[in-house]
C-alpha cells in the first residue's frame, strides 16, 4: 500500500506536467523558418525499493529526506525513487537555457516537484562560457548526475561521502574554462552563490543557508582516466535549528557565552575539500573519492571516502564497494550546575542534555557493499545491491529519524532493488 501511494504522488504531481512540457516541444516551438525546434526535453527516473535490518531508525540515501526504510518501513518506495524532466533550449549557438524538475520524496515527506536547475548559458569562446541561477553544486565527482541513476553503476553513491554535503544546488554565476591537450583534456569552474535547504522536522527542522559561498573546481581527462578536485567554502552559514539552543546559553553569563561561541555554527565559515578519480577503460571500472567537511563549531571535522570497483560481463556488472565516514569526537560538560542557584538546576540540566544531543549525530560508519546491474533493455537497467554497515560505539551512522529504543553502535543491513531508465 505504502509503494502504491507514493507511486500516486509522483504520477500526479510530475509525471503529468512532464507529459505537458513533451506536448509543447512536440507542438513544435521553432527558432526560425527552417523548422528547427528550440525546445528538447528528457528525463530519468529510478523505481526502487528499500529493505533495512535496523527497526529503531531509518536509513535514507540523503540527509535532507525525514524517512526511508526501517523503522517507518520495513520496505520504503521513498529512499530511491524518483522521476525528473529537463527541458533545453537553444536560442543561438552561444545563448542556451535549461530547466530540470525532480520529483522525489522532500524533507516534508510530500513528493511535490522542485527546481533542481534552472540557469541561462552564454558561451564567449567554445572553451570559455558562463551560468547565471540555479546549477549543481560541484563538490563531487558524480554531482552532475548523482540522481541519474542509470549513468551510474550502484544503486546510489555511497552515503557516507555524498551525505558531507547534502546540498546539490547553487544559486548564482559560475564561470567555466576548458583547456586541451591533444588527449589530456582540462577543465576549471570558478563559482559564487548561495545554497538553501530545509531540514526535516525530526532533525530540528528549520532552514539551512549557506550565503556567499564561493568555490573552485578542477576536472581532467585522459582517456579513460577522469580526476575531479573541489575546493568549496561558505563564509556566512545560518542552521536555523540550533539557534535557540545557543541563544539559551548565552544568557548564563561567560560561561554560557563561551560555549554559544564555540559551538554555534551560524555565521561561521564552513570548508569542503575533495578529490575523486575514476578509470573505466570498457570491460572495468575503479572508481574512489575522499572528502572533507570542517567548521569551528557543533558540525565539527567529518572525514569520508570509498573505493569502488566492479567488471563487466556482457550485460551484467557486479561490483564491490567500501565506504568509511568518521568525525572527530565532540563532546562537552556544558555549563557547571553547582555554579547557579538550586531553581535554575534544571535549565541549566536541560541546556546541557540539548548540547550533548546537537553533538550526538556526528556520523561514524563503515559500509561493505555488494551489488550487480543487468542492462536488459536498452535505457532500462536493474541494480540488485546488498550492503552490510559497522556503526561506530555511541554513534548513530548515516541514520536518520532516531527512535528510544535506538542503540548507537552495532551494526544494519540494507538491500536495495531499483529499476533506472532515461528517456
Amino acid at each position: 500500500m505504502q509503494i502504491l501511494t507514493a507511486l500516486e504522488r509522483i504520477a500526479y504531481k510530475f509525471i503529468i506536467p512532464a507529459l505537458l512540457a513533451l506536448g509543447l516541444y512536440a507542438a513544435g516551438v521553432h527558432a526560425d523558418d527552417s523548422g528547427s525546434s528550440i525546445l528538447s526535453f528528457n528525463g530519468f527516473g529510478t523505481l526502487g525499493v528499500v529493505h533495512s535490518s535496523e527497526g529503531e531508525a531509518d536509513f535514507v540515501s540523503a540527509g535532507l529526506k525525514p524517512k526511508g526504510a526501517g523503522y517507518t518501513h520495513a520496505w520504503s518506495l521513498a529512499v530511491d525513487s524518483l522521476i525528473a524532466g529537463q527541458i533545453t533550449a537553444t536560442f543561438t549557438p552561444k545563448l542556451t537555457a535549461v530547466v530540470q524538475g525532480i520529483a522525489e520524496q522532500n524533507y516534508d515527506n510530500s513528493y511535490s516537484p522542485h527546481t533542481e536547475w534552472a540557469n541561462v548559458k552564454y558561451e564567449f569562446t567554445p572553451d570559455f562560457s558562463a551560468r547565471v541561477g540555479r546549477t549543481v553544486l560541484p563538490v563531487f565527482l558524480v554531482s552532475d548526475y548523482r540522481k541519474v541513476g542509470y549513468v551510474n553503476p550502484w544503486v546510489r553513491p555511497p552515503v557516507e561521502l555524498y551525505s558531507l554535503i547534502p546540498i546539490s544546488t547553487s544559486d548564482g554565476v559560475d564561470f567555466s574554462y576548458h583547456l586541451r591537450f591533444g588527449e589530456f583534456s582540462n577543465y576549471l569552474q570558478l563559482l559564487y552563490g548561495n545554497s538553501e535547504a530545509q531540514l526535516p522536522a525530526n532533525a530540528g527542522g528549520g532552514t539551512v543557508k549557506a550565503n556567499d559561498g564561493w568555490g573552485v573546481t578542477y576536472g581532467g581527462e585522459y582517456r579513460a582516466a577522469t580526476v575531479h578536485i573541489a575546493y568549496i567554502r561558505t563564509d556566512n552559514l545560518t542552521l536555523q535549528s540550533v539557534e535557540p539552543l545557543f541563544d539559551a546559553f548565552r544568557l548564563f553569563g561567560p560561561e554560557g557565552i563561551a560555549i554559544a561561541d564555540k559551538y554555534d555554527p551560524n555565521g561561521k565559515p564552513l570548508t569542503f575539500i575533495g578529490v575523486g578519480g575514476s578509470y573505466n577503460p570498457g570491460d572495468w571500472f575503479l572508481t574512489a573519492e575522499w572528502g572533507t567537511t570542517r567548521s569551528n563549531s557543533v558540525l565539527g571535522k567529518r572525514i569520508a571516502w570509498y573505493v569502488s570497483g566492479g567488471h563487466r560481463f556482457g550485460k551484467f556488472t557486479p561490483y564491490l564497494t567500501y565506504a568509511d565516514t568518521t568525525t572527530n569526537e565532540l563532546s562537552d560538560p556544558g555549563l557547571t550546575v553547582s555554579a547557579y542557584p538550586p531553581f535554575l538546576a534544571g535549565a541549566v540540566a536541560s541546556l546541557n542534555a540539548g548540547l550533548d544531543t546537537a553533538l550526538a549525530p556526528l556520523p561514524d560508519q563503515q559500509t561493505i557493499s555488494a551489488g550487480v546491474r543487468w542492462d536488459f533493455m536498452n535505457n532500462i537497467c536493474l541494480k540488485l545491491q546488498f550492503n552490510h554497515s559497522n556503526i561506530g560505539s555511541g554513534s548513530e551512522g548515516t541514520l536518520v529519524n532516531i527512535q528510544p529504543g535506538f542503540q548507537p553502535g552495532g551494526s544494519y543491513n540494507t538491500f536495495s532493488a531499483t529499476i533506472d531508465f532515461v528517456f
